[in-house]
């Protein structure tokens, strides 16, 4: 699903409106989404107190919109319409609907009545994606208002909370809390990056009439399920271990076997055929305890208990579908040589993390090389601080995929994939108990098991282990909550994310 920046969206609304369908009609046709997710939601809407607050600009007409849809279709219980701006003021389609509200007999009001205080629903149309800057003057006390004013009130915002900058992820001032946002056509990027994401409530994106050819160009989409389904439908009857791929995972030294033992077991369970664990020989007893299904490899290893230089990584690596690298490692300065050597010579496609994400050569730019740095990494590969990269954490991670050629997965609260062609598409799952040591040696593993099934669609095999790696975390937080999940509980819940996205028709 593709995210659009307010000029974009503008500019498809333009497009739209010259060749084929009036302002009047889009606006209208939005009107209908907001209603219709308001029944869907907070059924009946007939018996619901709903107060309608309406700013000058287009929003403000949506919102005049919605107030002449619910006065005349559904009859609520009371209806407060309160346009806070002059009716002289509103111009095109927002006067338009203003007039129309006025003649259907809809009482509009200039100010929030007292008997409005005890409204169910309040339905934010003040401010949409046109603001620049911080909301202030009468506009920002309507947004207080919407915050503190109507205590026993869910929020409705039309297109996007009022005072919410449409094109960041970061707050500029204040602006209003919702429960519902219903945005049109597409998502914005205020709908996708943290932290604003959070305080949309849930996110309902409604077409109004524009033909996605009139997007399409757009490099920035949200990741759903329907970009990966086809990798969960079921296995061909007559495949077998050899059918699905043999991930090598060269991870893992002295007193660091679990990393090494996690990424091999998320390579499993993710669906790939066969797993070695290449690792440090005095580690590889207790990598094999772990599980019995791993297969393991024992390595030459330094006096520091890591991998050493002349470990024969070309033989290990012999055979193998994917080779994962990096978990566990250790920093010794044998293996970075070793790591930059091995991404250098081996063919296979390469799943680097942790330790293995080290110098600024990745091989030739022709073979698949897929990097997870969360933001300290990234921002060590980078030269930059951390602040910097999470500042821009999109334009971040396309300039590097762009520059070197590779697939990279910035980890974080809503991961974004970048492509070596500019794409990026950003990660709508995950919660606050990924927060904990493994669960992205974990994510190596379910991305390095996916690619081996499917090597000739990496891209959707990066992002089917990305969403369903968040989703297993929020279903395992729901069980056992966020501060008790450990990363091998993600293995337990892997299996029902995959049913649930191979079942839904469509995610958010």
């Amino acid at each position: 699903m593709k995210i659009l920046t307010a000029a974009e969206m503008r500019e498809v609304d333009r497009l739209t409106i010259e060749r084929a369908i009036p302002g009047l009609v889009l606006m209208e046709n939005a009107a209908h989404r907001v209603v219709e997710a308001m029944a869907a939601r907070f059924a009946p809407l007939a018996s619901q107190h709903i107060v309608v607050l309406c700013g000058k600009g287009n929003n403000g007409g949506d919102g005049l919109a919605v107030a002449r849809q619910l006065f005349t279709r559904v009859h609520p219980a009371a209806l407060h319409v309160v346009l806070l701006a002059a009716p002289e003021d509103l111009k095109g389609d927002a006067a338009a609907n203003f007039r129309m509200a006025e003649f259907c007999g809809c009482k509009i009001d200039r100010e929030i009545p007292a008997a409005a205080r005890n409204a169910t629903l309040v339905v934010d149309a003040l401010l949409g994606t046109g603001i620049s800057g911080p909301a202030t003057g009468a506009m920002l006390e309507a947004i207080r208002e919407i915050n503190r004013g109507f205590p026993l009130a869910k929020v409705v915002a039309v297109d996007i909370p009022s005072g919410m900058p449409s094109d960041s992820g970061a707050p500029t001032g204040e602006f209003a809390r919702a429960d519902l946002t219903v945005t049109f056509t597409a998502p914005k990027h205020a709908h996708a990056l943290a932290p604003n994401c959070n305080h949309l409530g849930e996110l309902v994106v409604g077409p109004i009439g524009s033909p996605a050819a009139l997007y399409e160009p757009v490099k920035l989409d949200l990741l759903d399920p329907s970009m990966f389904r086809e990798l969960l439908g079921p296995r061909p009857p007559e495949g077998h271990k050899g059918t699905f791929g043999h991930v090598l995972v060269i991870a893992g030294s002295r007193g660091k076997t679990g990393a090494a033992a996690m990424s091999g077991l998320g390579a499993m369970r993710a669906g790939a055929g066969l797993v070695t664990v290449a690792s440090a020989e005095s580690a590889v007893p207790v990598i094999a305890s772990y599980a019995p299904e791993l297969m393991t490899e024992p390595l030459a290893e330094t006096p520091h208990g890591t991998i050493a230089l002349n470990a024969r990584l070309a033989e290990a690596a012999e055979g193998k579908t994917v080779i994962a690298m990096g978990p566990g490692l250790g920093r010794h300065p044998e293996t970075a040589v070793l790591v930059r050597t091995a991404v250098d010579a081996l063919e296979q496609p390469m799943v680097l993390d942790a330790d293995a994400l080290t110098g600024d050569s990745f091989g030739p730019p022709d073979r698949i090389r897929v990097l997870t740095p969360h933001p300290g990494e990234m921002a060590r590969l980078t030269g930059k601080t951390t602040a910097e990269i999470q500042q821009d954490r999109i334009g971040a991670a396309r300039a590097f995929a762009a520059s070197h050629r590779v697939t990279l997965v910035l980890k974080g609260e809503r991961t974004v994939l970048a492509f070596p062609d500019g794409r990026a598409w950003i990660n709508p799952t995950g919660t606050p108990a990924l927060g904990k040591g493994g669960s992205g040696d974990v994510l190596t593993g379910m991305i390095a098991g996916l690619l081996a099934q499917f090597p000739a669609q990496h891209d959707q095999a990066v992002a089917a282990a990305v969403y369903l790696h968040g989703l297993a975390a929020q279903m395992a937080a729901r069980a056992i909550g966020d501060k008790c999940l450990l990363a091998t509980d993600l293995l337990e819940y892997l299996g029902s994310a995959m049913e649930e996205c191979a079942a839904l028709p469509h995610r958010l």
